[in-house]
């Protein structure tokens, strides 16, 4: 699940990514563009039966991601905008944050 919400000026979206508890036993990271596919800098928290973190990004842009469970499945997000071919022949996960 991913929820959008922006702030009163619309300078940035705060964006929920949530997945249920059931995909991970121990970590899921997110990782995109937006963090340089880095699976150290956004870890997502179990909370009531789902993983989830809060990221903050600029409005008017187009953001590909992807899940990293447990340190070796990548995952896309169903609920995600829409889905685009990368280098490695899978699928990522497309944000698209309007303005």
């Amino acid at each position: 699940m991913i929820e959008k919400q922006f702030t009163p000026k619309r300078t940035i979206c705060r964006v929920t990514f949530k997945v249920p508890g059931e995909w991970a036993q121990n970590e899921v990271s997110l990782v995109g563009d937006f963090n340089e596919w880095d699976p150290g800098v956004h870890h997502l928290k179990k909370d009531n039966g789902y993983w989830q973190t809060l990221v903050r990004l600029k409005p008017d842009r187009t953001y590909r991601f992807k899940y990293l469970v447990d340190g070796e499945i990548w995952q896309n997000d169903d609920q995600a905008d829409g889905y685009e071919m990368n280098t490695f022949g899978t699928e990522n996960s497309v944000l698209n944050v309007g303005k």
